[in-house]
């Protein structure tokens, strides 16, 4: 997923489905010079992870 992307999602008034690895995540914030994004596992929300965003994938509807 590209950083323009990520922030469109972050912005975005609906939730939009978003896993990482596999792992359904929350995104927070985005460093687009870094290309790293911190997400929350949906699982474990006051789990903070700094994590690649090549490794976010948009799941469809």
């Amino acid at each position: 997923m590209d950083s323009q992307r990520v922030k469109e999602i972050i912005n975005s008034p609906v939730m939009i489905n978003v896993t990482y690895h596999g792992i359904p995540v929350y995104i927070e914030e985005v460093d687009p010079g870094s290309q790293t994004a911190v997400v929350l596992p949906l699982d474990e929300m006051d789990h903070h992870q700094e994590v690649d965003i090549e490794g976010l994938v948009e799941e469809g509807p």
